[in-house]
Order: structure tokens, then C-alpha cells, then sequence
């Protein structure tokens, strides 16, 4: 599913990020990346979403070169994948509904599909009681959840977690894990970079080490992560189905709101937009 042959990254400034990586992905795993700040796990994040591109070396994704990938075709290769951030990046005007709803109005999804579909997703993340609320209204768990929910309602075969637990305590740090690791068994591969040492311990997937933008272990999920020893590593085919809610959910246009007015979307082709542009004062 993702591939690295010999990639290494070298920003204008010099600094060397990545430096020959090959490692292969299959659909289905679940991996933590982990390692020191700076050691390069942002940088192998931003290249398999096509943010950045390598120096040299060639990345595969799904069978796909990116090297030969055509700028257009970028929205639809991320369209496959479902981030979540560790400062959330919700949208306060909007209802935990909307906030969802929004990453399925960018890609042109029809209001039917978003009114059965968006409280599927949130009934799987332990939110659909909370649709109506706003961001502010919500704990830091929950607000995670709903980042969470955003990523999952658009079907992605790869989840991408960028330190999903960071700003949550230990205990919903733990629950976080543990639901993308139940998404991770229906089938979704979860790439998950953190630097919590003891979820990655207890949760014994395999474990991708990078320092100084090289891997230096790769240690499958039989053999258990036993943490950094040299070095002081601080911060830094499925389809969810929704059909039970056919005939149970029956929201009306009007209660489907249209916060989402003023957003603009950017992209090549505007029938098919993919990257939401939010107006610095709605941020």
C-alpha cells in the first residue's frame, strides 16, 4: 500500500529530513512512528500525503508513483486518506454535525448521503447525542472524536494520526488509541506518529523508529517495544456501513444547517474541490 525506495528529503535551508528510507506499508497494518523532535516523522507524514515531495527516491502509494502523480490528481489521492490533527482544527461556528458534514461537502457528496451518513460516524466515535453542540461545548476527548469522525466519514483507506493524543490527558489518550485501533481491525490501515511511550508499549503494533531522518529499528508487533535507550525523545478493503440508519435517521433539510456559507474550496477543478480554505476570522 505505501512504499519508500530509497527516499530522502533536503529542504532549501539544508536540512537533511529524510535520508535513504525504503520501507514498505501493507493495507491493513496498524504502525506507530516514532522518534525525537526533529528526527524526521513529520516530513515522512507530509511526503505520503503528497505535501512535500522527496529529494530523491520514489514513494508508492496504492500502486501509484507520486513522481509521475499530475498536480490535479493530488485532491483525489488525498481523498483516500482521513487526518487527524493534534490541536483538532475544528471550526467553532460550526456544530460537532456541520464540522463533519464539511469534509463531506468538499469532495460533492449529496445532502442525502451526508444526513445518514455523518451520524453513523459520530455514533461510532460515541458522539451522536452531541451533534448539535459547538467545539466549545465539548472536552478535549470529545473535540478529539469529532477530528476523528472527520476523518473517518469520507471512508479513507489510510488513517494519518499526527500526535492524536497531545493534548488530551492519559486516560482518553488510551481511548483514542484504542478506537483507531478498532478502526484499524475493520480493515483501515493507521499510520500514528506519538511519543508516548507507554501506548506504544501496551498496544504492541509494529513500531517504526526514525533518528536523524533515518530508520534505525522496525520492530513488528511480536516483538515488544521496550522504548528509547540512547536518546531523550521528548515532545514533539472495508466500508463503514450506515444502512441501520436509513430509516431511523430522517433529518430534514432544515435541520441540516448550512453554517458552512463563506468557505471557500481550492483546487483545480472547482466541481471537485478538495482543500477548504477558512477565512482567518472563522479559524
Amino acid at each position: 500500500m505505501i512504499e519508500f525506495q530509497n527516499v530522502s528529503k533536503t529542504y532549501p535551508n539544508g536540512t537533511h529530513a529524510l535520508n535513504n528510507v525504503s520501507l514498505r506499508i501493507d493495507k491493513g497494518e496498524f504502525v506507530f512512528i516514532v522518534g525525537a523532535s526533529g528526527a524526521g516523522k513529520s516530513t515522512f507524514l507530509k511526503l505520503i500525503m503528497h505535501e512535500e515531495t522527496p529529494t530523491s527516491g520514489e514513494i508508492v502509494i496504492n500502486g501509484n508513483k507520486l513522481s509521475k502523480l499530475k498536480r490535479r490528481d493530488i485532491p483525489y489521492l488525498r481523498r483516500h486518506m482521513g487526518i487527524v490533527f493534534q490541536d483538532f482544527r475544528l471550526i467553532e461556528k460550526m456544530t460537532v454535525f456541520d464540522n463533519v458534514a464539511f469534509a463531506m461537502r468538499a469532495v460533492g457528496e449529496s445532502t442525502a448521503t451526508i444526513k445518514k451518513r455523518v451520524p453513523y460516524v459520530l455514533d461510532l466515535v460515541g458522539l451522536k447525542d452531541k451533534m448539535k453542540n459547538k467545539p466549545s461545548e465539548l472536552s478535549g476527548g470529545e473535540q478529539q472524536r469529532v477530528s476523528l469522525a472527520r476523518a473517518l466519514v469520507n471512508n479513507p483507506e489510510i488513517i494519518v494520526a499526527d500526535e492524536p493524543t497531545g493534548n488530551v490527558d492519559p486516560e482518553l489518550s488510551h481511548e483514542i488509541i484504542e478506537l483507531l485501533n478498532e478502526i484499524n481491525s475493520m480493515g483501515t490501515t493507521v499510520l500514528v506518529v506519538t511519543h508516548e511511550h507507554e501506548l506504544v508499549r501496551e498496544f504492541n503494533q509494529r513500531v517504526i523508529t526514525i533518528d536523524k531522518g533515518r530508520v534505525i529499528s522496525d520492530n513488528r508487533g511480536s516483538r515488544r517495544y521496550s522504548g528509547y535507550e540512547t536518546e531523550d525523545y521528548g515532545d514533539e478493503d472495508y466500508s463503514l456501513s450506515y444502512s441501520e440508519y436509513e430509516e431511523d435517521m430522517d433529518l430534514t433539510d432544515d435541520e441540516l444547517t448550512d453554517d458552512y456559507s463563506g468557505y471557500a474550496y481550492d483546487d483545480d477543478e472547482p466541481d471537485n474541490p478538495d482543500v477548504v480554505v477558512v477565512p482567518d476570522d472563522q479559524a
